[in-house]
């Protein structure tokens, strides 16, 4: 639960910066001032170079701005250690040790000239090719990394995530009237604009080939409805909230799985359209929030390949990870592959450790992100 109206708000923030990744500068000086951090960044590790480039960042000189871009960035802890747990916040003191640091030429040529004392750091994503992070750095009146502000940074790393990932999902800055219809009408998922009550205000065309099709969604009386009732239940508590803000929907979760009657699977996402940037786009339809859906499969034939050296997966993980993908567990997995299901349950666990994950329905996801979100 966020409690403070300050974390909240930021909630409402980072959201806005799916539509306007210009404002991440804005956020992220909001949310260094509610950790008591002198500085953060959006940070990106390149696995190969084993270097951190700063993609955003707040309260940074640009002396010390330029110098972590020509040599810096691949000298401090983050660059230096393995570092790419999900499931934690790191501070420096877990990425090597305290004494090791202050001895260090990024210590003592970049950090300490800045008054920084530690760093703590949150995963956003990973992959074969290196990890994202999200980082704050304090200075030495502020003290050490605190449990208090594990527990801040911890509250906003899931919604920093998902903004990320929308955002490089949808792919545009500003939700203008004048060219929102026709952009979304470009987008090969589809898109309704709904109302608090579920009513259809705006459907884009791939959309309305869904409700022509009147499988998995269908529009009754205006609203629309999920053929499974489990999931028309989990849409309409979803578009209620709506009406709480960000934070309502995005600790209850916006990702919702669909399923078509001839077994082919769709994962749709909840987007409010109540708060920020984002009201433009509501006011413009009387929208609450936006429902994109998409099927969970592989548009492109080279995507295949393209996971599978992204993520380093042998001939057999890649496999079975298109047939969880288009057949659902590990039985029927085993029994069309015509292996064990023990051998299935392996590579899954693979699978789960290769690219991050911990459940099949992360791993379907994760296939979708890989398709064109553009129609050809």
């Amino acid at each position: 639960m966020i409690e403070d109206p300050r974390l909240s708000r930021l909630v409402t923030d980072i959201y806005d910066t799916a539509l306007d990744p210009a404002l991440w500068s804005g956020v992220l000086a909001s949310m260094a001032g509610t950790m008591n951090a002198q500085a953060g960044a959006l940070l990106s590790k390149d696995a190969s170079r084993k270097s951190v480039d700063a993609t955003c960042h707040t309260g940074l000189e640009p002396h010390f701005e330029r110098t972590y871009a020509d040599t810096y960035g691949k000298l401090g802890p983050v660059a230096t250690s393995a570092f790419c747990d999900t499931d934690r916040i790191a501070s420096i003191p877990e990425l090597m040790p305290y004494d090791e640091f202050c001895r260090s030429c990024f210590y003592r040529e970049w950090a300490k000239p800045q008054g920084w004392a530690d760093i703590a750091v949150g995963v956003l994503e990973k992959s074969a090719s290196g990890c994202a992070y999200l980082g704050f750095a304090r200075n030495e009146s502020a003290g050490m990394v605190d449990d208090d502000m594990r527990r801040r940074l911890s509250l906003v790393l899931p919604h920093v995530r998902r903004a990320v990932l929308v955002s490089k999902a949808i792919e545009f800055k500003q939700a203008e009237a004048a060219a929102f219809a026709d952009m979304l009408d470009g987008l090969s998922a589809g898109l309704f604009l709904l109302d608090a009550g579920g009513r259809v205000v705006h459907a884009n065309a791939a959309a309305n080939e869904i409700l022509d099709a009147a499988d998995f969604l269908r529009a009754t009386c205006g609203r629309l409805a999920a053929g499974d009732p489990q999931a028309d239940q989990t849409l309409r508590d979803a578009l209620a909230a709506t009406g709480n803000g960000d934070a309502a929907i995005g600790v209850r979760g916006i990702a919702l799985p669909l399923i078509a009657h001839d077994g082919v699977r769709h994962v749709a996402h909840v987007l409010p359209l109540m708060s920020g940037a984002r009201r433009a786009a509501g006011k413009t339809y009387t929208a609450t929030a936006a429902l994109f859906v998409r099927k969970a499969a592989l548009a492109p034939p080279s995507t295949p390949d393209v996971i599978g050296k992204t993520y380093n997966l042998t001939p057999a993980e890649l496999r079975v990870l298109l047939a969880i993908v288009e057949i659902g567990g590990v039985p029927e997995v085993a029994d069309a592959l015509g292996v064990a299901d023990t051998t299935v349950k392996t590579h899954l666990s693979r699978l789960f450790e290769k690219t991050g994950t911990g459940r099949q329905a992360d791993l379907v996801k994760l296939v979708a992100g890989f398709s064109m979100p553009l129609a050809s």
